[in-house]
């Protein structure tokens, strides 16, 4: 308590600090609201996996731009240690839509400036993925995008990139972290005024070019071109964020001209007015674009989240809307895409696609279908990207070569001309896969089926427990903790065959007592198989309060299954994955 109010009055007093800012924590001192100012206080605002994410307000454990700053100081000072022989270096930086994006992008483009470091800095708010392709596309060291993603519109963030155009990961990050934490004195960041910064040329404002230049490396990775091209519809939701500036132009370049975007979502809006969640997998913030597409009679409704990495897909059969999800759309866009560069004689030797521990395998089946080896990384999009730069610079089995892969959070990447999920060029893929099916007369539901028969059907599901403040970070520590010390010996009445604790990077067999080591980062991730082929997850969120259990389960199926085989194992899946989350849900209550 003491601490807190110590910097709280430093806060209050400093001149370092604005007015509002001490106004503001003032306010808070004299009416002695001890709990408002411990939750601003208690710690520093984490530099977490990717960068900064909080709540928007003054105090240290708050986004605002003073922290931004601390954060841009941080990042420059290793910037300016880890490549000392480079002359000229530089960064990329964008912004999305979100309440002080544009300041938090200036802020750091003005660090940068008095730090020696340029900065190419998007004229307007524009996708995270285009910013991922910038650093690469100027050759910069690093980037930044201010960004909390699909967040509510409280919160702000700040996603870090290294030279490679992909987030930061170690020993990057927790070179920079240690910088962030040791920057005590707010007085000790260097910056100089924006305009002065485009005087010298140390800031440059970039807009137009940037994105022809992505555009060109987009259309490549088209492997039905022109197919179904006619009479197809399109509804399209940016959601109040970044994707109206880029998606609808992006689809145009694949041909596709009847692309209406949903009025009310169209504009940039901090405040995300029509959704609960600017978030694409909430069925609920797709809502409004599939009531356009069924006046319209749309054929495909794509939404993206308010920095278009993520994004929603939705698609008409017969007079329905039927909503695919994140494991379904990963696997499709895999199968659709590995299928047409085998067909168009343009599959690379050696393909490989990544995915993560905690997406569904149905996608190794896939890879194996077509050639293609498969690999896992941890969650998180950073980490198939950095696969990608280790296989590219030699240092994990060179000569294999990069083709697509994704998450199960709704995230996919084609192509290595981005290091991050993409949703801009996942919205021209999906569209030119549903209309390459719509003219073989296909749905993309039997297109799965088509998939299950081969592979077996797959069946995911998610189970969110938000616990936020305090109190919750602790009390997922103990859900964590518990789950660790004594992992389920059986659920739902199946036994647990294999624990893999990714933390220890360790499998133990249960039944035989053996010991295996798992090839990955440390990670607070641990999993359940189970003798059914079923397999839960279990990993607290690096970007919000919630604590993710990953249920996936599997029923194999005849070769030459038929229909109703086929329906009686989807049934199976779903009964069993019910079973599954009852079970889990008993055993963490």
């Amino acid at each position: 308590e003491e601490q807190v109010n110590k910097l709280a009055k430093y806060w209050a007093t400093a001149p370092v600090f604005d007015s509002k800012t001490q106004k503001e924590i003032g306010a808070l001192l004299e009416a002695k609201d001890t709990k408002e100012l411990a939750e601003r206080f208690y710690r520093d605002l984490e530099f977490g996996t990717g960068g900064l994410r909080g709540i928007l307000g003054a105090g240290t454990a708050r986004m605002n731009i003073y922290n931004v700053r601390k954060a841009a100081q941080a990042f420059a000072d290793y910037l300016n240690s880890h490549f000392k022989d480079k002359p000229n270096k530089s960064i990329a930086i964008s912004y999305d839509s979100r309440r002080f994006s544009r300041e938090f992008s200036e802020a750091t483009a003005e660090v940068m400036a008095a730090n020696g470091i340029t900065s190419y800095i998007t004229a307007e708010l524009r996708p995270t993925p285009i910013l991922s392709f910038a650093v690469r596309h100027y050759g910069c060291q690093g980037g930044v995008c201010v960004t909390a993603s699909h967040n509510p519109p409280q919160y702000n963030g700040y996603k870090v990139y290294w030279a490679t155009g992909g987030q930061i990961v170690p020993p990057h990050d927790e070179e920079i972290i240690r910088r962030y934490s040791d920057l005590k004195n707010y007085e000790d960041i260097k910056f100089m005024a924006f305009a002065d910064g485009l005087k010298k040329g140390l800031i440059k404002e970039v807009g137009k070019e940037l994105d022809e230049a992505y555009f060109a490396e987009l259309v490549k990775l088209s492997v039905r071109a022109g197919v179904g091209r006619e009479n197809f519809k399109i509804v399209y939701t940016p959601l109040h964020g970044t994707g109206g500036k880029i998606v609808p132009e992006a689809l145009k370049r694949f041909g596709f001209k009847d692309v209406t975007m949903v009025p009310e979502q169209a504009e940039p809006n901090a405040e995300f007015p029509t959704v609960k969640f600017p978030n694409p997998e909430e069925p609920e913030a797709m809502e409004m674009a599939i009531n356009l597409g069924r006046k319209l009679k749309a054929d495909l409704v794509l939404g993206t989240d308010p920095d278009s990495d993520r994004i929603g897909i939705v698609v008409r059969e017969g007079e329905d809307y039927r909503i695919f999800n994140g494991n379904q759309i990963g696997s499709l866009l895999i199968d659709f895409f590995l299928s047409g560069l085998k067909d168009s004689g343009r599959m690379p030797k050696n393909p490989l696609v990544i995915k993560t521990v905690v997406t569904t395998e149905q996608q190794d089946k896939i890879a194996a279908f077509y050639g293609a080896t498969s690999e896992e990384t941890l969650t998180g999009f950073k980490w198939i990207c950095q696969l990608i730069d280790d296989i590219e610079t030699g240092k994990n089995k060179p000569h294999r070569q990069y083709v697509c892969g994704g998450e199960e959070s709704y995230g996919f990447l084609a192509g290595t001309h981005v290091r991050d999920k993409d949703a801009v060029s996942a919205c021209c893929i999906a569209a030119e896969m549903v209309a390459y099916y719509k003219s073989k007369g296909k749905t993309l539901s039997q297109v799965l089926d088509e998939i299950f028969l081969r592979h077996g059907a797959y069946l995911e599901s998610l189970l969110t427990v938000t616990l936020p403040g305090m109190d919750g970070a602790s009390r997922i520590g103990e859900i964590m903790n518990q789950l660790r010390a004594n992992p389920p010996k059986e659920l739902a009445g199946s036994t647990v065959e294999k624990f893999r604790d990714l933390e220890k990077g360790q499998e133990l067999n249960l039944k035989s007592g053996q010991k295996a080591d798992i090839p990955l980062p440390s990670s607070n991730v641990l999993q359940f198989i189970l003798s059914d082929g079923s397999k839960v997850s279990a990993r607290p969120s690096g970007t919000e309060p919630k604590i993710k259990f990953y249920f996936s389960v599997f029923k194999d199926l005849p070769s030459k299954a038929s229909e109703a085989e086929l329906a009686s194992a989807k049934a199976g899946c779903a009964k069993r994955i019910g079973e599954l989350e009852q079970a889990f849900k008993a055993l963490i209550n």
